[in-house]
C-alpha cells in the first residue's frame, strides 16, 4: 500500500494523471480484495463456531436419550411383571385363603409403586432455544414430538399411581392386617403377627371393590407398556439420527 501511495505522488508531481488513475484504480482493488479476505475469515470462523455449538448439542442429546433409553427398559420391565402379578392375583380369587401360599399373600400385599423419572432438560432447552442451529428437518420434527411422548407416559404412569394410592391400597388396610406387611418387609416383626390383628385374604379376594381395581390396574398397566415400547422406538429412532449427525 505505501508503495501504491509513492507512485501516486511521483505520477501527480510528474503529472501524469493516468498513471495515477491507474495506480490509484489500484489500490481500490486491494482494499477491497482484503476487505472479502477478512469477510470470508469472518464467516468460515462463524461456520466452524456454529458446527461446533451443533456438535456439542448432538452430544448432549445422545447421552439424555441413552439414559432415556435405560429408564425405558426398566420400566418395560418393571410393568411387565406388575401385568403379571395382577394376573395371579385374579388367579387367586378362586382359591380359598388357608390354600393361599406366602408368594401368593405376597403378591397380593406387594402393591410398591415407583414412578418413572426421565430426563427432558437437553430436548426442552434445544427445543425452546437453539432449534435454529440443528440442520437436520428430520431430527426437528421428531425432538418436537418427544416432548409429548413423554408427557403421555407421565398421564398414563399417575392413572395407576391413583389406582394404587387410592383403591388398592385403602381396599388392602380394610382387610388385611398391616403386620403382615411389616413382616414382609422385616422379619424382626413376626413376634407382633402371633399378636396382632388377622388377615382376611378371603374377604378381601372376595370383595367387588378389590377386584374391579386390581382388573383396572391391570388394564392401565397394559397400555402403559404399549406407551412404553412406543416411546422406546421413538427414542431410537432419535438416537440413531442423532449418531449419523454426529458421524
Amino acid at each position: 500500500m505505501r508503495l501504491f501511495h509513492k507512485i501516486k505522488r511521483n505520477s501527480l508531481n510528474l503529472g501524469k494523471i493516468k498513471s495515477y488513475l491507474v495506480y490509484a484504480f489500484g489500490e481500490v482493488i486491494l482494499i477491497s480484495i482484503g476487505v472479502l479476505i477478512a469477510w470470508k475469515i469472518n464467516n468460515i470462523n462463524e461456520i466452524y463456531k456454529s458446527k461446533a455449538v451443533e456438535l456439542k448439542i448432538y452430544t448432549t442429546l445422545n447421552e439424555e436419550l441413552d439414559t432415556n433409553l435405560k429408564v425405558i427398559d426398566t420400566a418395560i420391565a418393571k410393568y411387565t411383571e406388575d401385568i403379571e402379578k395382577m394376573q395371579r392375583t385374579l388367579n387367586y380369587i378362586s382359591i380359598s385363603s388357608n390354600k393361599l401360599s406366602q408368594g401368593a399373600k405376597d403378591t397380593i400385599i406387594n402393591t410398591h409403586f415407583r414412578t418413572t423419572n426421565f430426563l427432558d432438560g437437553a430436548i426442552s432447552s434445544v427445543v425452546n432455544t437453539k432449534f435454529d442451529l440443528l440442520e437436520s428437518d428430520l431430527l426437528k420434527n421428531l425432538l418436537i414430538a418427544y416432548p409429548n411422548d413423554i408427557e403421555s407416559f407421565k398421564i398414563q404412569e399417575s392413572i395407576i399411581k391413583n389406582i394404587v394410592t387410592n383403591r388398592i391400597q385403602p381396599v388392602l388396610e380394610k382387610h388385611l392386617s398391616l403386620t403382615d406387611i411389616l413382616v414382609m418387609q422385616n422379619t424382626k416383626y413376626n413376634k407382633i403377627k402371633t399378636v396382632g390383628e388377622k388377615s382376611n385374604y378371603q374377604k378381601l379376594l372376595k370383595s367387588r371393590e378389590y377386584q374391579n381395581s386390581i382388573i383396572d390396574r391391570l388394564v392401565q398397566s397394559e397400555k402403559l407398556l404399549d406407551i412404553a415400547n412406543n416411546l422406546r422406538k421413538k427414542t431410537l429412532v432419535i438416537s440413531i439420527n442423532l449418531n449419523q449427525e454426529l458421524s
